[in-house]
């Protein structure tokens, strides 16, 4: 890997206190309301992977009408994010994030009486798609980049790992409550953890520094508040239009796929379901995943370390490579019980999950510059729709073979694949403008 010794050097020269400033600057603390804001919101994607069998149980959907519902909301959430990293520049990210955690809350409780699968289909896949979708990453890259010049890397990073710490503290209370009392507690319970955030997002979350008359973390002078911009929707195709006049975003977009559908539309959704096929209890399976959430935290912040040092691109190829790796031995570690082998192969894993992420910030950052969030959240609109297809695919792959196999191994050649999509980005030459900066003709 390549150092990248020079930008770093002027990152710390930005870093030297001045007289003034506080010996702990508001944007940590932005940081950590949002982090806590992405925990309480993380608690609805921990529950889909838990549905799929006291959802066929009781109502003898298949598991592929089940893993419709749970596409639907996936790919929504994706196509939703760039919208909404475009309506938190016109409406600010206090009100876009509240609304969002409310439309979460009520999809979860409408769940609770539907009868049929279209109900599943528009509470959980759509309201709650849509709820989400505005709580995506983009909204850990927008806070990024207006509070923060310097360690954007690191925080990212640990912006990102705070869903994994939501999967690892709601993952092990619902699958005991799905377990002893049914899915619908657990359904309450998601609804519940949504709403209690959003008096901490409106009291607390602030939309820009100058709201609090500081500059952004590392920022070499202070920058007013923009105006709001309009014309949300269309400055959000506007960027994708643009964006998609380069080579960088298709790469980029393509190498996210594959990361969706390598996590949250195979192991979120449907590792609990292959271990029990083996004979593992649920409670079992879910707290291995809630393992996973506790290695990803690791991985995911030491990922933004490693993003604010070395070239992001090769970091991408190394991450996407040990995934696929890892993916083609899970079919033959699945047993009745937890063993050693299982276990490594969950830390391993885990690491990895989503280390993916600081990377590919940094390179729309670095391609993209001012409309990098907009872009970003195109790109995560690919994560979620990999991950759409493959819930979907996943669940008649097990209708039709009766087990979970090929697509464990179809995913870990895609992996493959992903590695050298991202060895193919070429490093953005410097001083030359962005083609996502340059307004359409």
């Amino acid at each position: 890997m390549t150092q990248t010794s020079e930008p770093f050097a002027a990152q710390r020269f930005r870093e030297q206190p001045t007289p003034g400033r506080p010996r702990l600057h508001r944007a940590w603390f932005v940081a950590a309301v949002t982090f806590v804001t992405i925990i309480g919101a993380a608690a609805f994607a921990s529950l889909p992977g838990l549905l799929i069998d006291p959802l066929h149980d009781e109502f003898h959907w298949s598991r592929g009408m089940i893993g419709l519902a749970v596409s639907v909301n996936l790919a929504l959430y994706g196509l939703t994010a760039p919208f909404a990293a475009a309506l938190m520049d016109r409406f600010g990210i206090r009100r876009v994030v509240a609304v969002a955690l409310t439309v979460i809350s009520v999809g979860s409780v409408l769940t609770v009486w539907m009868t049929t699968a279209w109900q599943l289909v528009l509470y959980w896949g759509v309201l709650v798609g849509m709820g989400s979708g505005s709580m995506a990453l983009a909204f850990a890259a927008t806070v990024t980049n207006r509070w923060f010049v310097a360690r954007r890397g690191l925080v990212t990073g640990v912006l990102t790992a705070a869903s994994a710490s939501g999967q690892l503290v709601f993952l092990p209370v619902l699958s005991w409550l799905v377990v002893h009392h049914g899915w619908r507690p657990a359904a309450v319970t998601v609804a519940l953890a949504a709403l209690a955030v959003v008096p901490l997002v409106w009291l607390l979350l602030r939309d820009h520094p100058a709201d609090v008359g500081q500059s952004a973390y590392g920022a070499p002078e202070f920058v007013p508040k923009p105006p709001p911009l309009t014309g949300a929707a269309r400055r959000t195709v506007g960027v994708l239009a643009r964006a998609a006049r380069t080579g960088p975003f298709w790469l980029l977009a393509g190498t996210f796929a594959i990361c969706g559908a390598s996590t949250n539309g195979l192991v979120k959704t449907h590792f609990v379901p292959a271990a029990h096929d083996h004979g593992m209890p649920v409670t079992a399976a879910a707290s291995l995943l809630a393992v996973i959430g506790v290695f990803d935290v690791v991985g995911t912040i030491a990922s933004g370390w490693f993003t604010d040092r070395f070239e992001p691109r090769r970091l991408l190829a190394v991450y996407y490579a040990l995934r696929g790796i890892s993916l083609l031995f899970l079919p033959m570690l699945l047993a009745p019980s937890v063993h050693p082998p299982m276990v490594l192969f969950i830390v391993f894993y885990g690491l990895d999950w989503v280390a993916t992420v600081p990377p590919t910030i940094a390179l729309c950052r670095e391609h993209y510059g001012e409309d990098s969030a907009i872009v970003f959240g195109w790109v995560l609109a690919s994560h979620q729709v990999g991950a759409a297809v493959v819930a979907y695919v996943g669940g008649v792959v097990r209708d039709v073979f009766g087990s979970y196999d090929v697509i464990w191994y179809a995913s870990g050649a895609m992996c493959a694949a992903a590695a050298l999509m991202a060895l193919v980005l070429s490093p953005r030459a410097t001083g030359t403008a962005s083609p996502a900066d340059t307004p359409a003709a």
